[in-house]
């Protein structure tokens, strides 16, 4: 079984993702806020990037912007060789569905479904029959240790149990550009080890990679780079454990 074709979306060069200049502001006049100022990243294909720093500091800003769910104020958004900044919102829409994984920090899963089926949704909206779309979902479910909760809701289910889920559902399509948002954050060191596993596996391969918003130490050893931010800035990048024989990059 094949999944369906992806998008025109066409790796170009090494960097899956390249920001430049990036600002984002909310509101106006008195009421301004300026979460992003003239961020530069680039994320070449084949790293795991986790972006690290306090809460308020522009991380969960910056992914939704790579994600291509929030427009920027100013600059430049490359991802997959694609300008998402130009991009109209259709196409947007279709990008998004075929290349990109978002694990929520909300979770949002559908109150109506099962676990399974809220694994699935993506595979669903892609087109995927769905017999095969649950039976895909199910096993990264078992996988990540709730073999036994498939037909459950997600009012039955614990928030570290719906995590897992919303994690699931962000891998299932194998999508070329994963992004998390502290994926790790509801769950215990074994269950969180073997999450990062599993979207570890997605940034090794050819032509992916993975940005993950953590405050979660524990999993600081599955980066390749580790990104510091401070009011809406970019203040290092330093080399992950993956990494660990590459030299700090100052910003």
């Amino acid at each position: 079984m094949q999944k369906p074709e992806s998008s025109d979306a066409a790796a170009t060069g090494d960097l899956a993702v390249r920001v430049r200049g990036v600002t984002k502001e909310f509101g106006s006049g008195g009421s301004l806020t300026r979460a992003l100022r003239g961020v530069d990243l680039d994320v070449p294909y084949g790293e795991m990037l986790m972006l690290v720093g306090p809460s308020g500091c522009g991380k969960t800003t910056l992914v939704s912007i790579v994600a291509g769910t929030l427009q920027p104020t100013a600059g430049e958004v490359t991802v997959l060789g694609l300008d998402l900044v130009a991009m109209g919102n259709g196409r947007k829409v279709r990008f998004r569905r075929d290349n990109v994984g978002f694990v929520f920090q909300a979770f949002n899963l559908l109150p109506a479904l099962s676990a399974a089926e809220n694994a699935a949704v993506p595979l669903l909206i892609a087109g995927w029959r769905r017999a095969d779309a649950i039976e895909v979902a199910s096993e990264i479910l078992e996988t990540l240790g709730l073999g036994d909760r498939l037909t459950n809701l997600p009012s039955e289910l614990s928030g570290g149990q719906q995590q897992r889920v919303a994690i699931a559902r962000a891998l299932v399509h194998e999508p070329r550009i994963l992004v998390c948002d502290e994926p790790t954050s509801a769950l215990d060191a074994e269950n969180g080890r073997i999450t990062m596993e599993l979207i570890e596996r997605i940034a090794v391969q050819p032509g992916r990679a993975v940005i993950v918003v953590t405050h979660d130490a524990r999993v600081y050893s599955f980066a390749d780079r580790i990104a510091s931010m401070e009011d809406g800035r970019i203040v290092s990048i330093e080399a992950g454990p993956h990494n660990s024989t590459d030299a700090a990059v100052p910003r």
